[in-house]
């Protein structure tokens, strides 16, 4: 037991970071399609598939999660991450045929990270794509979760203050 989030059966946890960039990418996996929600707040808020997430739609789990630094460029690691599981097969399927292929449900947000000093000069090549194959390479550890300047915390500011990443699970027991 990790007393984190990978503590939870049928999850692991991939992280990847680019210390150059000052960003990085977490990806939350699921063995089988889980059922997810989300409240998007704040005055910007970047995120990807998250109408898929409200109650009464078609698609009832998603296959991963994808948490990224870079603002509207970290949304490119979650799609990485869907082609990475598409390949394997992996997706929701609106009908089975030959040919077509099943649509990974891989809901992410993104944070903004762009003004901590890291380099940004990446011209039309944003590291978002790589560290999400990394990430989604990373889950194959099942390991615990690092904490602070790791994954999608990386490069994380609250203001000036550094930011990071957390983990937290809960349980019931017996009396």
């Amino acid at each position: 037991m990790h007393n984190d989030l990978t503590d939870i059966a049928g999850l692991s946890v991939g992280q990847a970071e680019d210390e150059t960039v000052r960003t990085g990418v977490t990806l939350v996996l699921f063995d089988e399609p889980a059922i997810a929600a989300i409240d998007v707040r704040g005055g910007g808020p970047g995120t990807r598939e998250s109408d898929a997430l409200r109650p009464g739609g078609l698609v009832e789990g998603v296959d991963a999660i994808v948490l990224s630094g870079g603002s509207v460029y970290g949304l490119g690691a979650a799609d990485a991450v869907c082609a990475a599981l598409g390949a394997q097969g992996r997706g929701f399927a609106l009908m089975t045929q030959p040919g077509i292929p099943a649509s990974p449900i891989v809901p992410a947000a993104i944070l903004y990270d762009l003004a901590n000093g890291g380099n940004k000069e990446w011209g039309d090549q944003p590291p978002y794509a790589r560290l999400g194959r990394a990430a989604l390479d990373d889950t194959r550890k099942r390991g615990r979760v690092r904490l602070g300047r790791a994954g999608a915390g990386q490069g994380a500011m609250a203001g000036t203050l550094p930011g990071g990443t957390g983990s937290a699970r809960a349980w019931t027991h017996k009396l």
